[in-house]
């Protein structure tokens, strides 16, 4: 991953794009939550979880083994925090880990405000092989988000999730083909990133695939530009990302 800021104004940001098992036995599910309606950036709509990386997030990194690029670290770091605060869910940890230890670390996260604590007091370290690189995105706009996407495994370990009611609305779990065709039939929104991300990840059935095919991309960080096509303007992004679908009309996206 390359390092520092995309451009001099961007927020450094992480999501973390968590897979487990379908129950039924089809494709893997994703984690989404729904963003409360009054949040200024993306509001009511459906995401991965994550936020800003914080400078605890780089003072905790600073202080541990891991071989990464800084911006790198920290930025995994704020996946995993940010995953615990808005939904109760453990990734991307060493410890261990049970679904009445996470709920109650996510109630000192959000007292404590820092992970590091609550690594302390849990006997927990970040994994931060765990957490794959997937994407970067960032638009060439003032005070853009720059956004470094993970994937994270949960596999089929007992979990229990509650929303973070501050932010979000509620959380579903839901396979990528099944939430672009909820989005499809207006149930719920999902901003061009989501969008073209979903369709990228619908191509794959599990963890592992989508994991592989990652490894076969650099990561350039993808901001979207605006073009002229056939006299109608699309917001469209590099077409060698391995993105099935790279441009949408203006008319139709969703923005945050």
């Amino acid at each position: 991953m390359t390092s520092g800021p995309a451009f001099p104004t961007a927020v450094p940001a992480a999501t973390v794009i968590v897979f487990r098992r379908c129950p039924s036995g089809g494709p893997a599910e994703l984690l989404m939550l729904e963003r409360a309606g009054n949040m200024r950036f993306a509001g009511g709509a459906a995401v991965f979880p994550g936020g800003r990386v914080d400078p605890a997030d780089h003072e905790l990194a600073a202080t541990l083994p891991h071989g990464l690029d800084p911006h790198d670290a920290a930025s995994r770091i704020a996946g995993i925090r940010e995953t615990l605060e808005e939904s109760g869910l453990a990734v991307g940890l060493k410890g261990e880990v049970s679904a009445e230890r996470a709920m109650a670390a996510r109630q000192m996260l959000l007292e404590r405000g820092a992970l590091a604590p609550v690594l302390e007091a849990f006997g927990w370290s970040p994994d931060f092989a765990a957490l794959e690189p997937w994407a970067r995105w960032c638009p060439n706009w003032e005070r853009a988000f720059d956004t470094r996407f993970y994937l994270a495994d949960l596999g089929t370990g007992a979990v229990q999730v509650t929303v973070d009611d501050t932010e979000h609305s509620h959380l579903f779990w839901s396979s990528a083909a099944n939430a672009l065709d909820m989005a499809q039939r207006g149930e719920i929104s999902v901003i061009f990133p989501t969008r073209r991300n979903l369709e990228r990840l619908a191509q794959f059935d599990d963890f592992a695939s989508a994991r592989d095919f990652a490894r076969q991309f650099p990561q350039r960080t993808i901001s979207p530009v605006r073009v002229q096509i056939d006299g109608v303007t699309h917001l469209t992004i590099p077409e060698d990302l391995g993105y099935p679908v790279t441009s949408e009309a203006m008319s139709t996206v969703k923005r945050g």
